[in-house]
């Protein structure tokens, strides 16, 4: 099993910034690609971005594209989403996530939380003024 865990979470002001960390142990972390997901109270988890293995493919939602960054420290076994110019509709728990041993990023620019086979636990990002 792959265990991913969140850190960095907590309340920011609009247009302020934050940057969230996924650290992974156990199970394999080279060689399948990773993600950030998002849930708001009481709405669908949406994808937020995917990373492939070698960082060379990487996609954003619509949504936080310009504004977000993902990155990935293999050597660390560490997931980074970079969030700037952050808006109050960007208020949920986020989530990391990765997919099977060597499956890259779904081709489809949203994310599929289906597509994803271990979780991480969430953390909570919140953004108010």
């Amino acid at each position: 099993q792959l265990q991913l865990v969140e850190s960095g979470g907590g309340l920011v002001q609009p247009g302020g910034s934050l940057r969230l960390s996924c650290t992974a142990s156990g199970a394999t972390w080279d060689h399948r690609a990773v993600g950030w997901f998002r849930q708001a109270p009481g709405k669908e988890r949406e994808g937020v971005s995917c990373i492939s293995h070698s960082g060379t493919n990487i996609y954003y939602a619509d949504a936080v594209k310009g504004r977000f960054t993902t990155s990935r420290d293999n050597a660390k076994n560490t997931l980074y989403l970079h969030m700037n110019s952050l808006k109050p509709e960007d208020t949920g728990v986020y989530f990391c996530a990765a997919r099977g041993l060597y499956f890259s990023c779904p081709d489809s620019a949203a994310a599929s939380a289906a597509a994803y086979v271990y979780w991480g636990q969430g953390i909570q990002v919140t953004v108010s003024s």
